[in-house]
């Protein structure tokens, strides 16, 4: 019996939503029920995305060109995905993935204008168009997600780990922007995309993330059957 294909999920939303710990917080859920679960992220899924994630946010690259950060970004996903997603759905892993082409629409396409079309066009060309099964967008409040991305970021380097404050020091319009685009996203594919209010408190959260994966993805039915 040829092995069943994993499922895909990604993550998405501004900074300081939340979106690490119901990463976590699913798999866990999935674990439990049998599921073979890996959590990886945009970017630095990989040891070369390590690499490129160190220049992408880094404050000390502070310079880098719109067009030379989007195009980072897909060389981390392009890695990303033939060496970790690929690998893992073939086998019949489910992935959890912190973020993903819908992030580079909203903050290279949205918050630093460059628009839609260039981000789904290099999608096609360079991820053979790999869309997740289920993508959970976290929305809440621009402001509070970006101030609490902040001070993590600040406890991060206080404790010697990476610098990683450059989209940190975007301002609010930027934000403001990034976030209407994910928004558009939504509303063009109601299919893929399935909001998340982020303000509610965690557990809450988690509850209704996994209601919506057994919804969208059968995944109590199919654990019946392993």
């Amino acid at each position: 019996m040829a092995r069943q294909r994993g499922k895909f999920i990604t993550f998405e939303g501004l900074d300081g939503v939340g979106k690490s710990t119901q990463i976590e917080n699913l798999a866990a859920h999935l674990r439990d029920r049998g599921r073979d679960v890996i959590t990886t992220p945009e970017p630095g899924g990989t040891a070369i995305g390590q690499r490129l994630r160190s220049v992408l946010l880094s404050s000390r690259t502070e310079g880098l060109s719109p067009l030379a950060e989007l195009a980072l970004m897909f060389a981390d996903r392009a890695q990303h995905i033939d060496e970790l997603i690929l690998p893992a759905l073939e086998r019949g892993t489910w992935v959890l993935c912190d973020r993903f082409t819908d992030s580079s629409e909203a903050y290279q396409g949205g918050g630093r204008e460059l628009g839609s079309a260039l981000v789904l066009q290099l999608h096609k060309i360079l991820c053979g168009d790999l869309r997740p099964d289920l993508t959970i967008l976290m929305v809440s409040n621009v402001e509070a997600s970006v101030a609490r991305a902040r001070r993590r970021n600040v406890q991060q380097l206080a404790q010697s780990q990476a610098d990683e404050n450059r989209f940190e020091q975007e301002s609010r319009a930027f934000y403001r922007r990034a976030h209407q685009a994910y928004l558009g996203i939504a509303a063009r594919e109601p299919e893929r995309v399935v909001t998340v209010d982020a303000k509610e408190p965690a557990a809450k959260v988690h509850k209704k993330i996994v209601e919506i994966v057994e919804e969208r993805l059968g995944a109590t039915n199919q654990l019946s059957r392993i």
